[in-house]
């Protein structure tokens, strides 16, 4: 149950709720977020409820 004080991240592709709740203190740097339902990974920053998703670039291949 939600408390007053926490939130839980959804994901960014498909919306549902991941397995990680916020509390209102809480910072996160780089922090890789997997999302079980659509099985995807990103990494976010978070701050203060605020969640920022940082784009990575795909790997090049070499020629």
């Amino acid at each position: 149950m939600e408390q007053p004080g926490e939130r839980w991240v959804l994901c960014p592709m498909c919306g549902a709720k991941t397995r990680l709740r916020l509390l209102q203190r809480t910072v996160l740097r780089d922090f890789p977020l997997f999302c079980p339902k659509c099985r995807q990974e990103r990494l976010i920053n978070a701050q203060n409820f605020q969640i920022e998703w940082i784009d990575q670039p795909d790997a090049k291949t070499q020629c």
